[in-house]
């Protein structure tokens, strides 16, 4: 698989990762699912503390020992900040929390869990209304100086949040990982509906894609197979604009040889942004699939014919 240097980091990563969110507790279908992520080249695994309430990392440490020396030769992204109804007593809503004290302890229970020194990755999960940015610096600062992660990102956040928590670290974010698929391209779309009356839909981007793109900020997209519903899962009642999609998506397949989930990854990758697609199926022979797209360039037109299908109108 192709790889790329992650822009501010040293770090050489696979265009395409592995999501860990679905890992299976069962320690053989665990270390198959890694393994089959491995065969295709891919070296980046995507986490969270939440996952599996904090099972998956958990899984995923069973790696180890069927790969002694692997932990250099792979990089390890968790994700911190979401906190769950009736932690740490039972009258606690649930809540972000990006406090001093939260991120530090999560990533301590992320490296516990994965039984690893270090993460070379650490995202904030989901924007908290009340983050202090001078919390998030301090933490960042002393989780870097302790050598316990090495690089800092965010995950969906606005251009606008990303601006503020920036004016305060000493770190750059590196990573925005965000919900994007040929269903879901409120990024995309919204620079295209700008200044129109009748959008297809309503639409909520901001310039996040492009503010990424001009401060070197990778976007990743989670949910990139738009889970599965465009690819070949079944699903009664479908909406006519998916039903259009899923069929474009089967139409380029077919002519190209390849399977629809290759086709779908493929869409993302084909975007100048360089995003790279977070794939969360555990299942081997699906990673494979997904894994084609690495050797598929979209031309611009087959591009174009999947975003119209997806977006579900022509272009203004």
């Amino acid at each position: 698989m192709r790889t790329y240097e992650l822009a501010g980091t040293n770090l050489e990563v696979s265009r395409i990762a592995q999501g860990c969110m679905r890992l299976s507790e069962q320690r053989s279908e665990a270390v198959a699912t890694i393994r089959a992520a491995l065969d295709e080249g891919i070296n980046f695994f995507d986490h969270a503390d939440i996952y599996g309430g904090g099972r998956s990392e958990q899984a995923f440490a069973a790696i180890w020992q069927e790969a002694p020396g692997l932990r250099d030769r792979i990089i390890i992204q968790s994700k911190c900040g979401i906190r769950f109804a009736g932690e740490p007593d039972a009258n606690a809503p649930e809540r972000y929390d990006f406090s001093y004290e939260h991120i530090v302890r999560s990533v301590e229970g992320s490296l516990r869990r994965l039984h690893t020194d270090y993460l070379d990755i650490l995202l904030l999960h989901r924007p908290d209304p009340l983050v202090e940015p001078e919390e998030v610096a301090r933490a960042f600062d002393h989780l870097e100086e302790s050598g316990k992660v090495r690089y800092f990102g965010v995950s969906n956040h606005t251009a606008a949040q990303i601006e503020l928590l920036q004016a305060y670290l000493a770190q750059p974010l590196v990573v925005n990982q965000l919900e994007l698929n040929v269903l879901h391209t409120h990024l995309i779309e919204g620079g295209i509906v700008s200044n129109q009356d009748d959008p297809p839909r309503i639409i909520r981007a901001d310039g996040t894609l492009e503010y990424c793109r001009l401060h070197s900020i990778r976007v990743q997209s989670w949910a990139p197979l738009a889970r599965g519903i465009v690819s070949g899962r079944a699903c009664e009642g479908m909406d006519p604009r998916v039903a259009r999609t899923a069929e474009a998506v089967a139409a380029l397949a077919a002519a190209r040889g390849v399977s629809p989930t290759a086709i779908v990854i493929a869409w993302l990758l084909r975007h100048p942004a360089g995003i790279q697609p977070i794939i969360g199926t555990t299942r081997p022979a699906r990673i494979k699939e997904a894994c084609e797209a690495d050797r598929i360039d979209l031309s611009r037109e087959e591009w174009y014919r999947l975003f119209i299908a997806g977006r579900g109108a022509a272009l203004p």
